[in-house]
């Protein structure tokens, strides 16, 4: 059997605001903080021994993954950073609240920008600032394959080539890994692996902090998946996010 572990990072500091984030370089709050020592915990209670991990090259999912091992004492294993896990781009909505735009543009509108499977917002022109042609880590990338905006549709589409190159090779090989990234990159890995439709793959909300197995037989055909910890928490964790783009 093989086992993969996905771990959405714990609260941001702009989960904390309700803003949109995308690839917008946050780090976590306390709260983040002991939700992704809580994850280590309760993976080691559990008896994982990860011998690979892989994750973003955004702090978030980075700092989400560091607490996490360390709370395993696997901060020695291997660690991929790349650029493909990050977050869905949000374009022009990135750094605004999402209940006020909301306000402004009506919930229907909102959580089309969020939810749908192929509708993006508007792009953020090449020279913003919060373009990610304007940022270090993104130097060595081609700035042709980098997003100014995603829809999840865009964002299934720029992770899949890594999940099948370097991933699941991985978790092939060595058979049980951990996955630490974000809300919608890991929302992608989840619809291939789950083979969940464009119309109820939106309707999927992952907490932060909350490790979310799968199990393989040796063949990589999924046997069964469930999100780790108390049932009636997660659901409420879930119903939270779910809620995020709502008017106050």
């Amino acid at each position: 059997m093989k086992r993969l572990v996905l771990l959405r990072h714990g609260e941001s500091e702009w989960n904390q605001k309700n803003l949109f984030t995308g690839w917008t370089n946050v780090d976590l709050t306390e709260k983040g903080i002991q939700e992704a020592i809580r994850a280590g915990q309760t993976l080691k209670k559990e008896g994982f021994h990860f011998s690979r991990a892989f994750t973003s090259y955004l702090k978030r999912a980075i700092k989400t993954l560091n607490y996490a091992l360390d709370a395993m004492d696997l901060d020695w294993i291997p660690v991929e950073k790349h650029w493909r896990l990050n977050e869905k781009h949000y374009g022009s909505l990135q750094g605004l609240n999402k209940a006020e735009t909301a306000e402004k543009y009506g919930e229907e509108q909102v959580l089309i920008w969020r939810r749908s499977y192929d509708v993006p917002p508007a792009a953020l022109d090449k020279d913003d600032p919060r373009s990610p042609m304007c940022d270090a880590r993104y130097a060595a990338v081609n700035p042709d394959e980098l997003p100014l905006t995603e829809s999840l549709k865009e964002t299934v589409e720029r992770i899949l080539p890594y999940w099948e190159s370097d991933i699941k090779p991985a978790l092939d090989r060595e058979g049980e890994i951990l996955v630490a990234a974000h809300g919608n990159s890991l929302r992608a890995i989840v619809k291939h692996l789950k083979g969940i439709s464009e119309a109820e793959i939106v309707k999927l909300n992952l907490p932060t902090g909350i490790p979310y197995l799968f199990e393989f037989d040796d063949d990589l055909n999924l046997l069964r998946d469930e999100f780790l910890g108390d049932p009636e928490e997660i659901r409420k964790l879930q119903e939270a996010v779910a809620n995020q783009g709502k008017k106050k």
